[in-house]
């Protein structure tokens, strides 16, 4: 499986780590359904603020891609909902933890409310 970024200058260069587009090779997709950021364990959010979230929301990601037999540079599609805008560059960084070139593409949007009060919810297609 492979991963290949779509840069264009016809287009706006991605705003973070992400990419305006990718095409992914494979024959079996993935579909991580959104992902909050609840510790599996417990049951509870890993944190009351987006970053600690975040970063379990992506863990949770990382683990039902690698029970599929993928990983994070198989993720060829992104989709980030915030419950606050404001929190998207301290998510942004949590989320280039995660990835590397060449970066899936992605959306992020604010919406009006998540499960359970969450702030992030995480989903992604990966691609073998």
């Amino acid at each position: 499986m492979a991963i290949e970024a779509i840069v264009t200058d016809k287009a706006p260069a991605a705003l973070g780590p992400y990419s305006a587009g990718a095409v992914a090779t494979g024959t079996k997709a993935i579909h991580v359904s959104g992902q909050l950021g609840v510790v599996p364990s417990t049951g509870e959010f890993a944190g009351d603020d987006a970053v600690s979230q975040a970063r379990q929301s992506l863990t949770n990601v990382r683990s039902i891609l690698e029970a599929a037999g993928a990983t994070m540079a198989d993720v060829a599609e992104v989709t980030v909902l915030l419950d606050d805008i404001a929190d998207f560059g301290a998510v942004n960084e949590v989320y280039a933890e995660f990835f590397e070139e060449p970066y899936p593409s992605r959306a992020a949007f604010e919406v009006a409310a998540l499960p359970k009060g969450g702030k992030v919810e995480i989903k992604a297609v990966a691609y073998l």
